[in-house]
């Protein structure tokens, strides 16, 4: 898996582009972030609270940055 997934949902997040973001989420191989996608798109379109939208929210650039760490550290020992 490539990062450029993962540049792509963060510049998505960034600037709203939630249009691009559910293309992404369709077209990604990777299942976790294809999942966190959704919950957040979910979250976006049908709020129960503000407080479960910032979760979500959260939640998905919890793991877009964790996943770019790892393998900005998976790089550095090859």
């Amino acid at each position: 898996m490539t990062s450029i997934d993962y540049d792509k949902a963060l510049f998505y997040m960034l600037w709203g582009q939630w249009d691009d973001l559910l293309v992404l989420m369709v077209r990604t191989n990777d299942d976790l972030l294809s999942k966190k996608i959704e919950q957040f798109l979910h979250a976006y379109h049908y709020p129960r609270s503000r407080d479960y939208l910032m979760n979500t929210h959260e939640e998905l650039m919890h793991y877009i940055d964790h996943a770019l760490v790892s393998q900005m550290l998976l790089a550095q020992t090859q």
